[in-house]
């Protein structure tokens, strides 16, 4: 594992600011730009601006992932195709009724530029959205351009199950942990060496990124690039505590603090603190506290619960920490915590906790009672394999 330094002084330079300063690695291309309004560069210009006004190039079709373009969407929320009022162009969504682009979408495309920031977790449907069109385009000899962007939780340290065969979704294609300390262009060299989305590909990199950089040392403006992702601090705990998606707790969407806040209607904060603690969790302490959600689960319901404060992002493992809270809460309260039923994220036929873990031994364990330190030994050995695949796809 690299050695943490110093914190850097000059600012990271994305693969989109890289590229501007290096136009002639698309002149004269016809170009599909995959965005969102995370798609920004160092001075907060939008990549679809910067684009249209370029003339060494022309974009003749716009893609929106999940949320949508301009992030105007929830999650799970659909987007039907429209044509950009600004440019005329057409824009598809690639989330709800299509994953992957169509090949009428593609006509007038030699070239799909990618640009997202993603926030270093396997559930994050933006890579997904990325493996899909390297898929479209592996046998149309459309090159897929992807401009890269810092991990913000780190591209050091990585936690959590692997995700195991049978256990495929939007919220994860293949096997990789559920943090995995990578950037997006190297998860695109990832899956097209590793797990064959052999397209034509491309990768801009960074200038200036070290992998023990969290975001807030880039000097880079964040841009939240969904809407329940406001702010690094929410990507540092969203790991582990999107599992809550898989449960009727709430995971604080709806709140101004998603994924920091979590509770249900039934919970008694102070206990829940006191039970956390016993733990003995690194690198983070709980604040108890009441909210009551404006939307998504127990919207108007006055909840207990507990606020994350991570006071060593070195030390915390955000897994490990809602590992912990769902034995407790299994132990605690049987009769009024369950798991969710399906369907999730396209998947009918499993439960979402067990798609979001990525196997069904976890839910397993943890119904039995089983200690998280025995569960997290469990998935240990997987992780140090995925450990050795990594490296060779490192570009930092």
């Amino acid at each position: 594992m690299p050695k943490r330094h110093a914190k850097i002084g000059r600012m990271v330079a994305t693969g989109l600011d890289v590229l501007m300063n290096r136009k002639k690695i698309l002149a004269g291309r016809k170009i599909g730009l995959v965005a969102n309004p995370s798609s920004v560069d160092s001075k907060l210009r939008f990549i679809v601006d910067l684009f249209l006004e370029e003339k060494s190039w022309q974009v003749t079709a716009l893609f929106g992932p999940e949320h949508g373009l301009r992030a105007e969407l929830q999650a799970e929320e659909w987007s039907s195709e429209f044509k950009d009022p600004a440019s005329g162009l057409p824009v598809y969504s690639l989330y709800g009724q299509r994953l992957k682009p169509e090949p009428h979408m593609l006509n007038n495309v030699d070239t799909i530029v990618f640009d997202m920031q993603d926030v270093g977790s396997r559930y994050y449907t933006f890579i997904y959205t990325l493996s899909y069109i390297m898929e479209a385009c592996m046998n149309r000899e459309i090159e897929v351009v992807v401009l890269d962007r810092p991990n913000p939780i780190n591209g050091v340290d990585i936690e959590g199950p692997v995700l195991e065969k049978g256990y495929e979704s939007f919220v994860g294609r293949y096997p990789i942990p559920t943090r995995h300390g990578m950037t997006i262009g190297e998860l695109a060299s990832l899956f097209k060496i590793e797990f064959g989305v052999n397209c034509k590909l491309q990768i801009v990199q960074m200038e200036n990124w070290k992998r023990d950089l969290y975001f807030g040392e880039t000097k880079l403006p964040w841009v939240l690039p969904s809407p329940n992702m406001p702010t690094v601090d929410t990507a540092i705990t969203y790991p582990g505590q999107c599992l809550l998606e898989g449960t009727n707790m709430s995971e604080g969407r709806g709140t101004t603090r998603p994924f920091e806040f979590f509770g249900a209607p039934w919970i008694d904060p102070n206990a829940l603190v006191t039970g956390l603690s016993a733990y003995k969790l690194s690198g983070v302490t709980f604040r108890p506290l009441y909210f009551q959600p404006t939307f998504s689960k127990h919207a108007g319901v006055l909840c207990g619960g507990a606020q994350i404060h991570v006071t060593d992002r070195h030390q915390f493992k955000s897994v490990k920490m809602t590992l912990c809270l769902l034995h407790w809460m299994l132990q605690t309260y049987p009769q009024q915590f369950r798991w969710k039923d399906p369907p999730y994220e396209y998947v009918t036929d499993r439960l979402p906790i067990d798609i979001l873990f990525g196997n069904s031994w976890i839910r397993e364990e943890l119904e039995k009672g089983t200690h998280p330190d025995d569960i997290e030994r469990r998935w240990d050995s997987p992780l140090q394999d995925f450990v050795k695949l990594r490296h060779k796809h490192l570009l930092y």
